[in-house]
């Protein structure tokens, strides 16, 4: 495990090994381990040598979408491209979200329609081995419809495909054999990007095939598409794949946070001043940006940061941290209530400083709903 931290690229030999790469050495090394505990042999500990604290931690990244500022002038660009095969497996890639191997590998016969005419493409087998139909936009049907009519004419026997074990008539040949990716992808996104000055920090395109199945992934999550959708139009084997999607596009985290941070929300708690005045600090906002969804509680949320420790608060309503808003209105209601309640059961058994501890907390979320503009009793349904 010291060895494969000090190896280095075979084609840059200053770069380490990826973080990945090594993480899977370490992984069948500890695998090995676990054979020879279970077969017992002789000289193998029982216990875990290798455990998941050994690995390499990998960066868990967000799909990058293309951004709609750059989505159009790209895509204006990709229709006017003077070769056909480039202009059709382009608007392929951004109307369906396939990767390079499948579309590459589309068959002559690979469009048809549902019954209601909207147009359907076969997928050919691909990173799953597995063929797949989904719904086409209809630019991109019109696209291969002029590739299938320019290859009609021409009766060629096809080419022999390994997978399927017979010919194949395929949608995307140059100079008789199959289009390569750099031809179909790289080099026609290269000029678009060097063209439209949509370089990244290297001076290098930041536009690369992939983002187009990103960008229809992200754009099906923020419409409403459901998991299984996802799945079944990007060929996903398991739930999780798609779920990053969902994830990035959730509207009820977006609901929430433009509910407490954005100028002129409504909010109650000793963290409102703070944040009507704008005056948390950029790394608190940066943290809030990202990890919003944990900072629920039952009443509202508390802004506390990783770095300021566990709250020491007994009662959060009272912590220098929380924060309400008028969706939580009728869970400070019915939270009134059950105070008011415990208030009237302290009473009658004569416990002064239970009526006390209850009737403090009752003014507290009072006093919360006064600030939010909310009844403290529920409305009559």
């Amino acid at each position: 495990m010291e060895s494969v931290h000090r190896l280095r690229k075979i084609k840059q030999p200053d770069e380490p090994l990826s973080r990945a790469y090594r993480a899977g050495i370490i992984s069948t090394v500890a695998v090995f381990f676990r054979h020879a505990a279970v077969a017992e042999w002789d000289d193998v500990p029982a216990r875990p040598l290798i455990t998941h604290a050994d690995v390499p931690r990998v960066v868990e990244r967000v799909p990058r979408f293309i951004p709609e500022d750059q989505l159009g002038p790209v895509m204006g660009q990709v229709r006017s491209l003077d070769c056909p095969l480039q202009r059709c497996a382009l608007l392929v890639a951004r109307w369906n979200g396939a990767r390079r191997t499948e579309i590459r590998k589309l068959h002559l016969d690979c469009l048809d329609a549902y019954p209601d005419g909207t147009p359907r493409l076969r997928l050919a087998a691909g990173k799953a081995l597995k063929e797949r139909t989904v719904p086409l936009h209809e630019e991109a049907a019109d696209a291969i419809r002029a590739l299938v009519a320019l290859w009609q004419v021409q009766h060629d026997r096809g080419i022999h495909d390994s997978d399927l074990g017979r010919p194949v008539r395929y949608l995307f040949l140059r100079n008789g054999g199959l289009a390569g990716p750099d031809y179909l992808f790289a080099n026609p996104l290269r000029a678009i990007c060097q063209e439209l000055g949509i370089l990244n920090g290297v001076g290098k395109p930041a536009i690369h095939p992939h983002r187009f199945r990103h960008t229809l992934g992200t754009q099906l999550a923020e419409r409403g598409a459901r998991v299984q959708t996802i799945m079944k139009v990007l060929g996903h084997k398991s739930p999780g794949m798609s779920m990053t999607y969902t994830h990035i596009s959730d509207p009820t985290v977006l609901a929430d946070y433009q509910a407490v941070l954005t100028p002129g929300a409504v909010i109650a708690g000793p963290l409102a001043d703070t944040l009507r005045s704008g005056q948390l600090d950029q790394d608190a906002l940066d943290w809030l940006k990202t990890n919003f969804y944990k900072t629920e509680l039952e009443l509202g949320r508390c802004l506390r940061l990783p770095q300021e420790g566990p709250c020491e608060c007994d009662l959060y309503l009272s912590c220098a941290k929380f924060v309400t808003t008028p969706q939580y209105a009728p869970r400070l209601r019915d939270r009134l209530c059950v105070e008011r309640q415990l208030i009237t059961d302290a009473r009658d058994r004569s416990w002064e400083r239970e009526i006390q501890r209850h009737q403090r907390i009752a003014d507290r979320i009072a006093s919360l709903l006064d600030d939010l503009g909310e009844p403290h009793d529920q409305p009559a349904d």
